[in-house]
């Protein structure tokens, strides 16, 4: 196996391992602040339309299993805000970090992942079906260049490495 070809497999294979660490190590009030610029930046266009209006006074858990992360998001003031894993979410998903990689990096329909049960949503359905719309119509090329070269690269190593398993079964 080709040296480059066993690093995009450890990668992919002990790469949620490894972000598990700044998820257990870097205080919250951090990760809410990237995790906040992130989201509004990307999110910035929707937010001033109003489409993210249906957010507020909602709640929506993400939970990375592998990572073991779970953060709260709602609408609040005309941004997305996060807070630390609570109770009482209106709606939560839940998944594996890869499989969230190749959600967002448009190499996974959302709905192929819940029907392979990679993918869970829990709570209300019709919140699930309209975060999920919205994530849809998002414009990944409003990303900075860098960070969208580094989800395109890093969720076409996720797919080739389930294909690789899928082909070794």
């Amino acid at each position: 196996m080709p040296l480059f070809q066993s690093f995009k497999q450890q990668l992919v294979q002990k790469g949620p391992t490894l972000a598990r660490l700044p998820v257990k190590w870097v205080p919250f009030p951090v990760q809410r602040s990237v995790m906040e610029l992130a989201l509004n930046q990307l999110l910035k266009e929707s937010a001033s339309e109003g489409e993210l209006d249906f957010l507020t006074d909602r709640w929506v858990a993400l939970k990375v299993r592998d990572i073991k992360g779970c953060w709260m998001l709602t609408f609040a003031d005309g941004k997305l805000k996060v807070f630390p894993r609570a109770q009482g979410a209106d709606v939560s998903f839940s998944g594996n970090l890869n499989d969230f990689l190749v959600m967002v990096g448009r190499r996974e329909d959302p709905d192929t992942l819940f029907f392979q049960r990679r993918l869970s949503i829990e709570g209300d359905t019709q919140l699930g079906l309209e975060v999920k719309n919205l994530l849809d119509n998002i414009d990944y090329d409003e990303l900075p260049q860098p960070v969208h070269h580094l989800l395109t690269v890093l969720s076409g190593w996720v797919v080739e490495q389930n294909i690789e398993l899928a082909h070794s079964v």
